[in-house]
């Protein structure tokens, strides 16, 4: 892989469509192409023209891809769905920040009013070896959903919803349990982690659980054995950098992994014949 500036780096131009365009700002993106996973990638650069403060991340790729196209290029993939913060797909490392400048935002809710006109703005796919790369800014993180399977889970029945109050649920539980709901398996955490760790998401995901009575018939297990999962799809240790917690999209607290530490060690002395008690923690 090649680094921003190298000899590796193509410079293209934008088409005249952009010229159509009345006021704006200009900008030169320089973009990591990749035709897959396996060939060799490297940056390539772009000139925008007349890009709307207004548009967001994302309208500026599209934008871009119009352009490529009436050029007869092959476009830039990158994923992208709701377009709203809530389905995580879109995931891009912005000037080396995932999800790009600002705190609380996923890459579709940037817009392109955080730049300077005439900034240099370097775009590159997640960089961990748990997420390999599919094609330029697309990258497969099922790695994220494997972790999921053998534990993110309830042992309840399924059909019509319960009686509101048949399991009764503190106030401070059911917030302290939504909290750390909110994560959307974005990846962003792995993707500033320096050891490409994803403790932060796999804290939620079993906090959101272990807190709330219906977790509790899996919860010695579910906790073991994702954390089993996470270490054998190549995710790093956390080192507590607080990485994660600085570009995560829903500001979900690195609180959540000191909660995973305790449930491993207790279900760890489970393991081990002990039964130790299940407090409020």
């Amino acid at each position: 892989m090649s680094t921003p500036g190298s000899p590796e780096s193509e410079s293209v131009t934008a088409g005249p469509a952009t010229e159509q365009r009345e006021g704006g700002m200009g900008l030169t993106l320089k973009i990591w192409r990749q035709k897959n996973g396996t060939e060799r990638g490297s940056f390539t650069s772009y000139e925008m023209r007349h890009v709307l403060p207004e548009m967001s991340f994302l309208e500026m790729l599209d934008v871009l891809n119009d352009e490529i196209v009436l050029k007869g290029d092959e476009p830039v993939a990158f994923d992208s769905d709701c377009r709203e913060g809530i389905c995580g797909t879109c995931g891009l490392v912005i000037n080396g920040v995932p999800h790009g400048p600002g705190s609380g935002t996923t890459t579709c809710q940037l817009y392109m009013r955080s730049f300077e006109d005439g900034a240099t703005i370097h775009i590159e796919p997640w960089r961990a070896s748990a997420f390999p790369v599919i094609k330029d800014l697309v990258v497969d993180r099922c790695a994220f959903d494997r972790i999921i399977q053998v534990g993110g889970y309830t042992s309840v029945n399924t059909g019509s919803a319960p009686d509101g109050n048949a399991i009764l649920i503190s106030q401070d539980k059911a917030e302290e349990a939504m909290d750390v709901a909110a994560c959307i398996g974005c990846g962003a955490c792995v993707a500033a982690c320096k050891n490409a760790s994803a403790m932060l998401f796999v804290a939620a995901k079993i906090k959101h659980l272990n807190v709330l009575p219906q977790g509790q018939p899996e919860r010695r297990q579910r906790t073991a054995a994702m954390l089993e999962a996470m270490e054998a799809e190549g995710f790093g240790n956390c080192s507590n950098e607080y990485e994660c917690e600085a570009v995560c999209p829903k500001e979900i607290s690195v609180k959540s992994i000191a909660f995973l530490n305790r449930e491993f060690i207790r279900s760890a002395l489970t393991r081990t014949g002990f039964s130790p008690l299940v407090t409020e923690e």
